[in-house]
């Protein structure tokens, strides 16, 4: 762990170094335009470490707000490296052909108007990115599951995740998403995992508690954990969760009687901790599983989708992968995974995974959308006595 923040502080600083050198440079005719500059930015570099820090021992607005500073700050540090390191690009390929221009006018890292010019694009990026966050668009999608029930043909259910509940996310960004939901009428909810962030006050808990208790869905509310639930302090979060009435299934299967079986997979940060986490068979196998109903599988992370396939699954439902959420880690996100966002079929198995519902440290997206997900589920196949 060690080893990992110093190389995650030398990239952070790196990055941020190397804005701070080119801002310095194309400042250099103005004392006090570089000193402005410098403040700022070195005040915008250090909010987020040192929030960090101070809210281990001590949770203040100021240390949420230093946080929340800081975590804007990480999306306008990227999209200032890109068009910094674009324009270097650019004049060290003019320098290598020979253009006079190379090194001068707008290409000179010396022009003051230029870098001015890249914070501006820099910001309304970001301005944009925050919009479309919080925008959180509603999908629907539509499946036959080749089984018969004898509850009914149709089943309306909702996919969350990822909401990423904390300091940047807090209980007016949850109301938003709560009636949302309620007016998609569901009569079920399926969380895959990263609710909860991060611990908050209480009284602002309290809230969010009681926001999730809003949702109306007659045949229940069920959960698995994400890595985040296991980060900030997993026994709490857990607790927070079922406090709201979320049924959060550990490696475990519960059934919605008339309509399906539903299975909950620990994450895989569950090993870290020393945990063991079941496959999908031992889960089946030790809770009865009878694959002539449906089967739904919440699996945060959406890894080894060939194993849901071969258990007989009919619907897996993940999150995590956020679809990037910034470009371009969109793009790196597609290479990580077999499906890093939207609809799969692998074998007889279903399997959506959900750009999510929040984000994870800046409430900005430029990457992907964030989704609520209506499932409309319809059953056929051979008859089954009631």
């Amino acid at each position: 762990m060690i080893i990992f923040l110093l190389i995650v502080l030398l990239i952070y600083g790196s990055i941020n170094g190397y804005i701070l050198w080119r801002g310095l440079q194309a400042l250099s005719g103005s004392g006090p335009a570089r000193l402005i500059f410098s403040l700022l930015f070195l005040g915008s570099v250090l909010a987020f470490p040192l929030g960090r820090i101070l809210n281990v021992r001590l949770h203040s607005h100021l240390t949420e707000g230093l946080i929340s500073l800081g975590s804007y700050h990480l999306a306008l540090m990227l999209y200032l490296f890109l068009l910094l390191f674009i324009k270097d690009m650019i004049r060290l390929a003019g320098k290598l052909a020979g253009w006079p221009a190379a090194e001068s006018g707008w290409l000179s890292v010396r022009h003051p108007a230029s870098f001015l010019v890249i914070v501006g694009l820099s910001l309304l990026v970001m301005v944009a990115g925050h919009l479309n966050a919080i925008n959180t668009r509603i999908k629907v999608l539509e499946l036959n599951i080749n089984k018969k029930v004898p509850a009914g043909s149709e089943l309306r259910a909702v996919l969350i995740s990822d909401i990423h509940l904390g300091i940047i996310n807090r209980s007016g960004r949850l109301e938003k998403i709560v009636r949302q939901v309620n007016r998609l009428r569901p009569d079920v909810v399926f969380f895959a995992g990263d609710i909860v962030d991060e611990g908050v006050s209480l009284e602002e808990e309290e809230k969010m508690v009681g926001l999730l208790r809003k949702i109306e869905a007659p045949l229940g509310l069920y959960a698995c954990p994400g890595n985040h639930e296991y980060y900030g302090g997993f026994e709490r979060n857990i607790s927070y969760l079922e406090k709201a009435g979320l049924k959060v299934l550990l490696d475990r299967a519960v059934r919605i009687e008339g309509w399906l079986y539903v299975i909950g997979r620990k994450d895989w940060a569950a090993l870290r901790s020393g945990q063991k986490r079941l496959s999908l068979r031992e889960i089946m196998d030790r809770d009865g599983v009878d694959l002539t109903w449906p089967v739904v599988v919440l699996d945060h992370q959406p890894l080894y989708l060939q194993e849901p396939a071969e258990a007989g699954v009919d619907l897996q439902l993940s999150g995590h992968t956020h679809a990037g959420q910034l470009f371009p880690l969109d793009i790196i996100n597609r290479l990580v995974y077999e499906k890093n966002w939207g609809y799969l079929k692998k074998g007889p198995t279903h399997i959506y995974v959900s750009s999510g519902s929040g984000t994870w440290g800046p409430a900005v997206r430029t990457g992907s959308r964030s989704e609520i997900i209506l499932l409309r589920l319809r059953f056929e196949g051979e008859g089954r006595e009631k």
